[in-house]
């Protein structure tokens, strides 16, 4: 069993911001395998299969700073380990629309992983990080709470549908094999545009 976090904030102001980009991957998912979402008191959630492995599907309500509590609530209430868990996340330092895995480490300044490294007590998790790029002279906080400009959303689009199939790759394949494949393919596939 697995659990793929897209982490983001709740509500329809925040829906389409940059900082939401991993509920919008869960959404993906959840609509190409078929996997009903749910709203209960700290997410919504999501039980199905990924490509024949178990998974479950976790939009924190908890608002980005705090996605570690209902991380960790689901982790300990699935007697699930962080060697099975997905985090998906924007960042700031990797161009728009691409994407990069990472096995574990740091949380970057990103605080919705630092949410999570704490409550969880480890860095090892594996992390899919879809880039965002940083605004010139725009305060971050504010950046990152903005809207795609028109002409990034295609990169977004297409950046939204490779994660999802990444995180298939990770699940049966092994996060070797995807990130060989995505790390790099992305960065081709969208240096061509």
């Amino acid at each position: 069993m697995w659990v793929v976090a897209g982490l983001g904030n709740p509500g329809d102001k925040y829906s389409r911001t940059r900082h939401n980009i991993g509920f919008l991957v869960i959404d993906r998912l959840s609509e190409v395998y078929s996997i009903p979402l749910i709203e209960k008191d700290l997410y919504i959630i999501g039980k199905g299969a990924i490509e024949g492995s178990e998974a479950i599907l976790l939009k924190p309500l908890t608002f980005m700073n705090r996605s570690g509590i209902a991380v960790s609530r689901i982790l300990q209430k699935k007697g699930i380990t962080p060697d099975r868990l997905i985090i998906i996340h924007d960042d700031l330092d990797i161009d728009t629309g691409l994407i990069k895995i990472r096995r574990s480490g740091s949380s970057g300044g990103h605080k919705g992983i630092e949410s999570i490294i704490q409550e969880l007590g480890t860095k090892d998790f594996v992390r899919l990080k879809l880039g965002i790029g940083r605004g010139a002279c725009v305060p971050v906080e504010k950046y990152v709470l903005s809207n795609f400009k028109p002409i990034e959303k295609s990169l977004i689009k297409d950046a939204i549908i490779k994660s999802a199939d990444a995180v298939a790759s990770i699940m049966t394949e092994g996060i070797d094999k995807a990130m060989n494949r995505y790390n790099r393919s992305v960065r081709a596939s969208v240096a061509q545009t």
